[in-house]
């Protein structure tokens, strides 16, 4: 019998993109391009169904990540992101429904959607494209802008909330 390496490299590593070559990573990708961005922190049953969705919507899907400093910005907590970002790119980027993850370390992702010029950017159902950053943008160059409606009525921050209460009893 063989033995397994002893920390193999997962494959999905390869669909893990940096600042320095994201932009040129994406450049090669299929078009339709859709991009979409999140904290990701706990994967649960609505990011999978909102990335599958998401993936229809063309060739190939970008996920821009938020940075722990950024999502510590957003102000969901002192104690959030709970996972690092190395972690949370990671386990976006073994979802089969994505082809790239890469992060961003700004308070929203506008520069780096300006940057790669997606035929369609896609948020969840409680956004717009006037209070998407980058979607005005992507408008004007002729993509679209997607709100996909919560077929699963999940969040990281209600799940939190849950098992911090059972914590407590």
């Amino acid at each position: 019998m063989q033995q397994a390496a002893p920390n193999p490299v997962p494959r999905s590593s390869a669909k893990i993109g940096t600042r320095t070559d994201a932009l040129a990573r994406i450049a090669r990708l299929p078009r339709p391009l859709v991009m979409t961005n999140g904290v990701f922190d706990l994967l649960h049953r609505g990011h999978v169904a909102y990335l599958e969705h998401a993936r229809e919507l063309g060739a190939a899907l970008v996920v821009a990540v938020n940075s722990d400093a950024s999502v510590r910005r957003l102000g969901k907590g002192d104690d959030r992101p709970l996972n690092t970002l190395d972690d949370r790119m990671a386990v976006v980027a073994a979802l089969c429904a994505v082809d790239l993850v890469v992060p961003f370390d700004d308070d929203t992702p506008r520069d780096l959607i300006v940057a790669a010029m997606p035929d369609v950017l896609v948020k969840g159902g409680d956004y717009s494209a006037a209070t998407t950053a980058g979607a005005a943008e992507v408008l004007a160059h002729g993509g679209r802008f997607v709100a996909i409606p919560f077929a699963f009525e999940r969040s990281t921050s209600s799940l939190l909330s849950r098992i911090r209460g059972r914590r407590s009893q």
